[in-house]
């Protein structure tokens, strides 16, 4: 039997063979794109769950907060709370500190002749690997970290390195300073994790590690709690030690406190900054879900959709079947099946389309993904359990149709002169552009928002600017000298340094006034620049002057007692203490120990991500950190500067390698989630919209078909072209008014919940939404018109010849 089904199925696929070909295409396409967005929130929901003890890890966040100031809420604690912790609280098992050598900036690592900047370099207490075991090709996880200079390096390092040599015993010298023994080698650390390193250090090498402070805070602290430890419960105990030995009774405006988040939780939903890697958004893990369950959906109700009209033709073979003898359950298998085959055959060449995707998607997403993310077996178990689904959401309703006709009827002619199923149909058709429109405006509001960044005057200007990461700091005689070498050609407009990025400025300080209460205090971020950072970066000064070389000097006097700091704070800074740009000039602050007078107000500039509002800022000429030199060319001059900094470079640094980039790729990189999420949705939307009109224009061409007759009996008695493509489009127009009318309002609200993210957004305007229902309609009407142009130019006679 099952052999007469597979030959009536390939009979009947090649009979109604666009029907057929629309049907796989259309399911192929859906299939594949289910495959691809699912392994990429396969790879967002594993975030860090491939660690054995991960349900059993938190990492420790700091909040702060000073009167009415900002809250400060990041992901570095002081040293001292990993040890002290351990001691005081007997619900945790291990705790580790990660250290970002060199701020997470670049390191030079050199070994004989090879010379490298190694951008993913972390120092850890020797406990790291008892909390995050690892699988090791070389060396003792147990000892690994045991001792001061040890490092353990991940396989591609090692072969970077050493080649097909044993990586054990060798030794690297780190900015130039710091001699490395590799003491074990590691598997590579799956994308998948937010703690990712090529080099990590045994934190008993730093000094840092001598002392337990509650000061500074800079490391990355997580703990394993025992298997039984309430996080809750313990959180209390944290909060009451902290009030007793940390908090001021005597200043309750101020307020610390040490977070413990979930180490599972930290990928998609921690909201806290400075973290080791950006983190990612659980609301773009649902975004993508539900694109990839819609655009299954979609194919699968085209399907539904054809296989339904095509049960009307086919009525005449069911009638003759079961006067032949066939039961109803036999038309039903025979139905199924049929389904069953377009369905697995959908899902080869889904797979097919997969695998061509991938790399595609990888680009885009900045993720390794592929079909070796899911565990053992699930691929499979998943293309049989969508094979099992797939056929029974296509084929289940028209198999039960089909198999339910009685053949008196059905032979009469009875059954083929009702609308069977055009209301399923209908509906179908709008839920399918329903979501096509969703998709359409999701997108192109998503890119006005990125146009508005892009375009937003962020109070600097970060074109023509040339940046070099140092890693460790620059002393200020080479920066002179470097300085003065690349101002000698005309091409360079300015040189100046910092700490930070000006577009991504972390570091948090307290600042106190001398014309305030002796127990206020601001929160504010600060960065130490070189004396040119502010015209070379083109910030405007709305009150008081630039730094000059008088403040360089008191800035970096040798004794403490004799240094002073000027300050340029912004114009939210100044707000935030009480005063006028004009009567800012020349008051006395203190910052973290340094003391000195305002000297100028910059205007509002962003120094972070426009998802948060610009707060209080302080530029300081402090000398001792710069860790970026950046450098302003004139016009398009941009591969000669570059040329003539890497020869600069290499005359003053030998030993470092020379590694660059342009700040305003910088400031584009910040908001790679968003860019992601508009590439993605722009390419699954185009595949939406395609797959629909494929639907759709097999729908036409079926139903142009079935009223050939009709069509012919007009023509005689006069109708036009024009008002017959109009009579077989107005349903669909009609249908595509409803889609517009149900998706609008889902839109707008979806749009706004996501445009709310962002501090500074774009108005959502009226006219996007018509834009975007005039160009459905489009869309829909050349979908259409092929099919019937076509049937209202077919000659009449012909199509008034009987059967």
């Amino acid at each position: 039997m099952l052999k007469n089904y597979f030959k009536i199925a390939v009979r009947n696929l090649w009979k109604y063979k666009t029907n057929s070909l629309v049907s796989i295409i259309g399911l192929s396409l859906g299939i594949g794109c289910f495959l691809l967005l699912a392994t990429y929130v396969l790879h967002e929901v594993r975030y860090d769950r491939f660690q054995v003890n991960s349900a059993d890890i938190v990492r420790v966040n700091l909040f702060y907060q000073s009167g009415d100031s900002e809250p400060v809420n990041v992901a570095v604690t002081p040293t001292a709370v990993a040890p002290v912790f351990a001691r005081e609280f007997g619900e945790i098992k291990e705790a580790v500190r990660l250290y970002p050598y060199s701020g997470g900036g670049a390191v030079a690592v050199k070994y004989d002749d090879k010379l490298f900047n190694e951008k993913k370099v972390l120092f850890a207490d020797a406990s790291y690997f008892k909390i995050f075991p690892s699988e090791f090709t070389e060396g003792d996880q147990a000892t690994a970290l045991a001792q001061p200079n040890s490092v353990v390096i991940d396989q591609t390092t090692a072969r970077k390195y050493f080649g097909d040599e044993s990586a054990i015993g060798k030794s690297v010298l780190m900015n130039e300073n710091l001699t490395m023994q590799v003491t074990g080698v590691i598997a590579d650390i799956p994308s998948y994790s937010h703690i990712k390193w090529n080099w990590l250090g045994s934190y008993s090498t730093l000094p840092r590690s001598k002392t337990e402070t509650f000061d500074a805070a800079n490391e990355y602290t997580y703990l394993q709690l025992q298997r039984q430890a309430n996080v809750g419960a313990l959180q209390a105990k944290v909060d009451q030690y902290v009030a007793k030995n940390l908090n001021n009774p005597q200043d309750p405006s101020t307020k610390l406190r040490f977070e413990l988040e979930a180490f599972n939780r930290i990928h998609l939903y921690s909201n806290v900054s400075a973290g080791l890697e950006a983190s990612g958004n659980y609301k773009y893990v649902y975004i993508l879900s539900g694109v990839g369950l819609l655009i299954l959906v979609i194919a699968c109700i085209n399907f539904i959709n054809l296989v339904t009209a095509r049960s009307v033709v086919r009525a005449r073979e069911v009638g003759v079947r079961k006067v032949m003898g066939a039961d109803r359950m036999q038309v039903f298998r025979q139905y199924l099946f049929e389904c069953g085959l377009i369905t697995i055959l959908a899902i080869v060449i889904g797979l097919l389309i997969s695998f061509l995707g991938f790399p595609i998607l990888s680009n885009l997403t900045e993720s390794a993904l592929g079909l070796g993310i899911w565990p053992a077996y699930s691929v499979i178990l998943l293309m049989i359990g969508l094979a099992v689904v797939v056929t029974l959401l296509s084929g289940l309703y028209p198999a039960a149709v089909l198999s339910g006709f009685e053949p008196i009827k059905v032979l009469k002619g009875k059954i083929l002169a009702t609308n069977s199923g055009s209301g399923l149909r209908s509906s179908l058709v709008v839920f399918q552009f329903t979501v096509s429109v969703l998709f359409i405006i999701g997108t192109i509001i998503a890119n006005q928002q990125l146009q508005f960044i892009q375009n937003r005057n962020l109070g600097l200007n970060p074109s023509q600017i040339i940046v070099v990461n140092m890693g460790t700091g620059i002393s200020t005689g080479k920066l002179t000298t470097i300085k003065n070498e690349l101002l000698n050609n005309p091409i360079v407009e300015s040189v100046t340094a910092s700490y930070d990025s000006p577009l991504n400025v972390q570091g948090g300080y307290t600042i106190t006034a001398s014309d305030k209460p002796q127990n206020f205090q601001l929160n504010i971020t600060a960065i130490p620049v070189e004396k040119d950072f502010v015209p070379t970066l083109g910030m405007q000064l709305v009150a008081g002057q630039n730094f000059n070389d008088t403040d360089i000097l008191q800035a970096t006097a040798d004794s403490a007692a004799l240094r002073k700091f000027a300050f340029i704070l912004n114009e939210s800074a100044v707000k935030a203490l009480g005063w006028t740009a004009e009567t800012a000039i020349g008051k006395l602050v203190s910052m973290n120990g340094r003391e000195g007078a305002v000297k100028a107000v910059a205007k509002d500039f962003h120094f972070r991500s426009l998802h948060e509002k610009i707060g209080p800022i302080a530029i300081i000429p402090e000398y001792n950190y710069f860790g970026k030199i950046m450098v302003k060319i004139a016009g398009n001059e941009s591969t000669q500067a570059v040329e003539l900094l890497r020869k600069s470079w290499k005359e003053n640094f030998p030993m470092r390698p020379f590694e660059y980039h342009f700040l305003d790729q910088e400031f584009d990189d910040m908001y790679k989630a968003e860019n992601r999420i508009s590439s993605i949705l722009a390419l699954f939307s185009g595949i939406t919209i395609f797959i629909a009109c494929l639907g759709l224009f097999a729908l036409i061409a079926f139903i142009s078909e079935q009223r050939t007759k009709e069509i012919g009996v007009r023509k005689v008695l006069g109708a036009s072209v024009a008002s017959i493509v109009l009579l077989l489009s107005k349903d669909f127009v009609k249908l595509m008014l409803i889609a517009i009318a149900i998706a609008v309002p889902a839109a707008w609200y979806g749009m706004n919940k996501w445009l709310s993210d962002f501090a500074y957004q774009i108005k959502i305007s009226p006219f996007t939404f018509v834009y975007v229902g005039l160009a459905t309609i489009a869309i829909a009407l050349l979908t259409t018109s092929f099919q019937s142009i076509k049937a209202a130019l077919m000659n009449p006679v012909k199509s008034l010849k009987s059967d």
